[in-house]
């Protein structure tokens, strides 16, 4: 079966997709859960432990409080109320944190920092597991136990307003409720209008148990303008007299109630110096935790610090406070402080229900649970809880009752954390054989592309895959029988749950059945190879074919690259991996420009090696021919040899073109910091970011539009050129409307709004280039006489997805842009023409730079970075796929506009399998570091960063493989084009 070099590349990568999924399935664990059925019912609680007298306490005990009210701010950071920010514009919280009845926590908040895992970890005492970043998108019902679930089974009426993401976890948990979309983050005003618009009629009834708001705005503020912002001051004091009107009506309310009130406040994640949220730097984990109840009075000098507790320590407060069950799933501790003021036989008891409630968690996950020492404190403590009870019930009042109490009761304070930290440790399962059926998929893949090397990147760019010989169908069923056999047993025997087990017996044969073909068509290539021998030359490889500077730079950049991502730290900063291999690039190109100038090299040029592997040199022997792919140019002549280039009057641009490249990558780094170690320093953004710059910012945006327009427009046909011209005028319209610049006659920012009508408006001209592009490219395939016609509608495609990203992109990252298309233009008519590379180290050129500006972006391998703002620029509400879309796009729109230049490069030059090779190239080199990687963050599995830095990174490698299909699948169809007209 014979293939084209670009088609088998997209199908290669399209498998590989599938592989990654799996793996990803398996490698993103199932958190630690309870055995226990939640639809079963209550367990009735354990009874208090007594050592030979008979206790009769085997209830649960009654609740602390008659109402409670959680006030959730959504990126409440802690110094926002603890710091500066907190004395300023949270005055009375301050205040009740200083000298109020009030306990004050610093709650810490595991990654992934973003809203519904950390619901869950609020609400139900579990650490989500980190594919739920995934999941906050749309959240499905939860359906493990929780504080909002035993509440209801306890007739407990809850009411709730705010982020919509708690009627999707809780569906019909709540008597009522009104929901704000999440996702919608360019509202911060009405978002919180609709929560607090409630509060006057709510707090007068007396017919609920528990009230649960959650403010969206401030969050909104962070993904639009930063920490920084004038905004963030009045939206903390919105929150402190939302807070001053809650507290206030409470206590009025006590004089009617036998129990008092509980307040809490607290937020889910915290937020980063960007204002983005998802990882785990200290302010994206570091949250305030408030308890306010008149239970709580403090004596005269009682000094109260914030001390350092865990998210998941809330649920089983709350349930204690609320006199339910602690969530079977909670690995979280009570705090204590709530429950001090308690009789001592009280506070035993319900430090004793926590303990029994993790210990059993732990029987349930961790098999030599007897030698926990966490499981040891537990039954000491539980045996001097017997005696405290036996010597209580006989005397209740003595010196030795309170000092063994206070005994018992450090006992189980010192249980309950190292239990806790126990199950934190193993929180989850690694699905072992649904990564290794994903890895062995993708290492299938990358093993097949290394072998098919030779043949996809000779002249025809065409390949044989065997798949009809009776040597292949004989290994066929064997593999089957023997795959079959592993998932039986495998599958039987597992003792925890297994996702590729999980699957129909129809998805896992297939699967299956796949990871047996690709098994044999490696086989049969290799027999080949070896039995079938090298065939005779028919002409010498050509003399220069050698190794040149580029071709070594970019075998031993790959290979540094895909080593790196074994360590934590060449994880963080990725971005500098890449910017050193650009500046290197650039001085590898300079070197190569001189040495043709100086020494007037009038010889052939010179053949790159075809992939950074280097491997031309088999590829030319293995098939008679030279292995280098020289992009031909010219009809009825020979292309100019280089110093025929040089003599003319572009030549000084050719010297020069690589050192203009290195200062705008110089420039380009200065913009935004990125990364972990010097993310927190200032740059260039933030100063243009700041109120203080906006002028500044409007020229430099203006500029920016404008040497965009002019780069583009060159290629595109008048209607385009107009179109392109009032979409980039829409876009700084859209800017100027949200605030962001302004035009020279505003003088404030009055009249401030979302720009939903402006951006509305930038849509439509993109909408319409693209379709004036996909026009050309249907005309192409008709009129095949007319190959100007494909080459204007690729580089009208490529405009449209220009205009978009300028649209997308914030102001100060319109330089970005701007300098993406600057040096594309210097290197396609100073670099890659007069050097004639050929298409495998031009595709690979593209790549790196394409990398380089997704972190020139202010990306990096932190979800915090993900600039999610983007995927709402004209929209009024959260629609889901428009959203998830555009997010993408801005996110990636760096190596998206770099392969798409590509294709329209390669489609307008002459060469048949350019684009084959191309397509083969880039599959290739974006396989490589993507197989490597899974294979190293499964050795690194129980790393102490696997969660903090290898698995973000995990989740971007996936996303980028998913893109790179697209790519591919694109240049495929273009190729494809390509065949018709010839």
């Amino acid at each position: 079966m014979r293939l084209g070099a670009g088609t088998f590349a997209a199908c290669c990568v399209a498998i590989e997709v599938l592989g990654i999924a799996v793996f990803l399935r398996g490698f993103f664990p199932a958190p630690v859960r309870s055995s226990a059925r939640t639809e079963h019912g209550a367990e009735p609680p354990a009874p208090e432990p007594s050592a030979g007298a008979s206790s009769n306490w085997t209830t649960l005990p009654p609740p602390l409080f008659s109402k409670v009210v959680i006030v959730l701010i959504d990126a409440l950071r802690d110094d926002f109320v603890f710091g500066s920010k907190g004395v300023k514009f949270m005055p009375y919280t301050t205040y009740l944190v200083e000298k109020g009845a009030s306990h004050s926590f610093v709650a810490e908040a595991k990654p992934p920092t973003v809203t519904m895992p950390r619901i869950k970890a609020l609400m139900t005492g579990s650490l989500p597991g980190f594919v739920d970043v995934i999941r906050n998108l749309n959240s499905p019902a939860l359906l493990e136990d929780s504080v909002i679930r035993q509440a209801k089974a306890a007739g407990k009426r809850i009411i709730f307003y705010g982020d919509e993401t708690w009627v999707k976890l809780f569906p019909k948990h709540f008597v009522e409720y009104d929901g704000t979309t999440s996702f919608f983050v360019s509202d911060y005003t009405e978002v919180d209008n609709n929560v607090t618009r409630h509060l006057d009629k709510v707090l007068k009834r007396g017919d609920w148990d528990m009230l649960i708001l959650h403010y969206l705005g401030l969050d909104h503020i962070g993904h639009i303008s930063g920490p920084n912002s004038p905004l963030i001051g009045r939206k903390l004091s919105e929150m402190d007299s939302v807070l001053m009107k809650i507290h206030t009506a409470l206590l009025s309310k006590e004089r009617e109630m036998a129990l008092p009130n509980l307040l809490v406040l607290c937020g889910d994640h915290g937020m980063s110096e960007t204002g983005s949220h998802g990882a785990s730097s200290m302010e994206e984990v570091n949250t305030p935790l408030i308890l306010i109840s008149s239970a709580f009075q403090r004596k005269l000098g009682d000094i109260r610090h914030a001390t350092r507790v865990q998210q998941t320590d809330v649920a089983a407060t709350l349930a204690i406070a609320l006199g339910l069950p602690i969530p079977k799933d909670s690995v979280g501790s009570l705090l204590f402080p709530v429950v001090e003021g308690k009789p001592m036989r009280e506070q035993l008891r319900f430090l004793h229900l926590n303990t029994v409630q993790l210990s059993k968690l732990l029987q349930e996950n961790v098999p030599s649970y007897e030698k926990d020492p966490g499981f040891e404190q537990f039954k000491m403590s539980e045996r001097l809880h017997g005696n405290w009870i036996r010597l209580y019930l006989e005397e209740k009042h003595s010196e030795v009752l309170l000092n063994l109490g206070s005994k018992v009761l450090r006992q189980y304070l010192d249980a309950l954390k190292t239990l806790s930290l126990s199950l934190s440790t193993q929180v989850a399962q690694y699905d072992m054989y649904s990564m290794m059926v994903g890895t062995v998929v993708v290492l299938e893949v990358l093993t097949l592309l290394l072998l098919s090397i030779p043949q996809a990147l000779h002249r025809k760019a065409e390949l044989e895959v065997p798949l009809s010989s009776p040597g292949f169908s004989l290994l066929f069923y064997l593999v089957i029988l023997v795959l079959s056999a592993i998932h039986v047993i495998v599958c039987t025997s597992a003792e925890s749950s297994c996702y590729f087990c999980g699957l129909s017996w129809l998805a896992a044969g297939g699967v299956m059945v796949l990871a047996s073909v690709l098994l044999c068509v490696i086989v049969s290539v290799l027999t080949n190879v070896l039995v079938g021998g090298r065939p005779q030359r028919k002409k010498p490889i050509h003399p220069s074919s050698r190794w040149s500077e580029l071709d070594l730079l970019i075998l031993l950049g790959t290979v540094g690259h895909v080593l790196s991502l074994g360590a934590s730290s060449f994880v963080e900063e990725e971005h500098q991996t890449w910017y050193f291999l650009v500046n290197t690039l650039c001085l590898a190109l300079s070197q190569e420009t001189y040495r043709n100038y100086f020494l007037g090299d009038d010889s052939e040029p010179q053949c790159g090696l075809h992939v950074e592997q280097g491997l031309d040199r088999v590829a030319a022997a293995w098939q008679g021919g030279p292995g280098c792919d020289v992009l031909e140019r010219g009809k009825g002549h020979g292309s100019p040899s280089p110093s025929e280039v040089h003599q003319g009057s572009k030549k000084w641009m050719v010297l020069a073109s690589p050192w203009l490249i290195l200062a705008c990558c110089r420039l380009l780094r200065s913009l935004n910091q990125t990364g972990v170690q010097w993310a927190h320093r200032p740059d260039l953004g933030h100063w243009l970011t700041s109120s203080d710059h906006k002028a500044e910012l409007s020229v430099l945006a203006a500029v920016s539009l404008l040497v965009v327009f002019v780069l583009v427009q060159r290629g595109c046909s008048p209607v385009s050129k107009a179109a392109l011209a009032l979409g980039l005028l829409g876009v700084y319209c859209y800017r100027a409307a949200i605030g962001s610049v302004r035009f020279p006659w505003q003088q404030d920012s009055k009249d401030i709004s979302k720009g939903i009508i402006e951006a509305r408006f930038v849509y439509v001209f993109v909408l319409g280039i693209l379709f004036t592009g996909t026009k050309d490219l249907l005309k192409s395939q008709v009129v095949a006489a007319d190959f100007k016609i494909k080459t204007v509608g690729l580089w009208e495609i490529y405009s449209g997805l220009v205009l978009l990203a300028a649209l997308l992109f914030r102001p100060h990252n319109l330089p970005v842009l701007a300098f993406s298309l600057l040096i594309q233009t210097l290197m396609t008519k100073f670099i890659w023409k007069p050097l004639r590379h050929d298409a495998a180290e031009i595709t690979v050129m593209h790549y790196w730079f394409g990398q380089a500006f997704f972190y020139f972006q202010g990306n990096s391998n932190n979800i915090a970075t993900v600039d999610i703002s983007a995927g709402f620029v004209g929209l009024d509400t959260y629609v889901e796929i428009p959203a998830v879309f555009l997010t993408a796009f801005g996110t990636y729109a760096g190596p998206l506009l770099w392969a798409s230049h590509l294709v329209h490069f390669l489609s307008s030059e002459t060469h048949s399998s350019a684009l084959s090779h191309a397509c083969f190239c880039y599959a290739m080199i974006c396989s490589i570091p993507v197989s490597t990687y899974i294979v190293l963050v499964t050795s690194l599995r129980y790393h102490l960063f696997i969660w903090s830095v290898f698995s973000p990174k995990l989740l971007y490698e996936g996303m980028h493989l998913l893109i790179t299909a697209a790519v591919c699948v694109f240049f495929t169809a273009m190729d494809q084009t390509r065949l018709t007209q010839s």
